[in-house]
């Protein structure tokens, strides 16, 4: 069985999905958080629309080094410049992958390290499933605060309190 067409409809449901949570976002609650510890939700918000970059960034190099790339987020001022950048990103990464040579995903290193700390150490394949999983995670993050906040919740893989449908 190949990989590639599994991965691409893989990242299409899991776009189409996060796109519902990310058309959501409230343009006056961007720096609204429920904890102390917690994102921001524009910034959790932009970075969940940023981690389909991941995808070249796994397909086009080895590794990332936090200390020798720091991280500038780009800063969105409202939910269209939030969905345009995710669509964006999102097509990005799956015109990438179409193009990707599945032999050099499967085999192929890919680590993810703070100077000497290895946080990831997987293959291509692997980095781009930690892309996927980081996506499915922040976006339930963005889940509990919308449920704080009264915000009725879509569907993600069947129907919520909210929606009663799988919509």
């Amino acid at each position: 069985m190949k990989l590639l067409p599994l991965l691409l409809k893989e990242m299409k449901e899991e776009g189409a999905t996060t796109r519902k949570f990310l058309a959501l976002v409230p343009d006056d609650k961007h720096s609204w958080k429920p904890h102390e510890k917690s994102m921001a939700m524009i910034n959790l918000a932009t970075h969940i629309a940023e981690l389909p970059t991941w995808v070249p960034l796994a397909i086009n190099t080895t590794e990332l080094d936090f200390e020798k790339s720091g991280y500038n987020p780009v800063k969105l001022n409202n939910r269209e410049e939030l969905l345009a950048y995710f669509d964006k990103n999102l097509e990005d990464a799956l015109k990438q992958l179409e193009s990707a040579d599945e032999e050099k995903l499967v085999n192929d290193n890919w680590k993810l390290r703070s100077g000497e700390t290895i946080h990831v150490d997987t293959t291509k394949y692997g980095m781009i499933r930690v892309a996927l999983s980081q996506t499915i995670h922040h976006r339930a993050q963005l889940g509990v605060y919308f449920r704080l906040l009264g915000i009725p919740l879509p569907g993600s893989y069947g129907p919520t309190a909210d929606t009663q449908s799988f919509v």
